[in-house]
């Protein structure tokens, strides 16, 4: 069984038991969270599709841990100008572990 999320302005494709970084949520580590902008739940044959969401299916999910990502470089040249220009960001997250998908 899977579900297919929305949160954070991205989608996700999630299964119990998983672990999967998204963006930040508020909460404290250990604490459950219910994910319930649901777009998808496929059950071996039975798939439910929402329009846009599936109506009253969530997600159970516990927060394992917050953090940043890897830092991403940029780097922006004009050849010929002298103007270089160098940034750097780091994303934060929240890990998370998925606890039960129901429909």
């Amino acid at each position: 069984m899977y579900a297919v999320i929305k949160t954070g302005g991205k989608q996700y494709r999630v299964s119990s038991g998983e672990t999967l970084k998204i963006e930040t949520v508020a909460g404290d580590i250990g604490s459950a969270i219910v994910l319930d902008k649901v777009l998808l739940i496929a059950d071996g044959e039975n798939t439910s599709v929402g329009k846009p969401l599936v109506a009253g299916a969530t997600v159970q999910a516990t927060i394992v841990s917050h953090g940043r990502h890897d830092k991403v470089t940029i780097f922006k040249m004009r050849r010929r100008k002298h103007y270089q220009k160098h940034q750097g960001h780091r994303q934060n997250y929240t890990e998370i572990r998925i606890d039960g998908i129901s429909a």
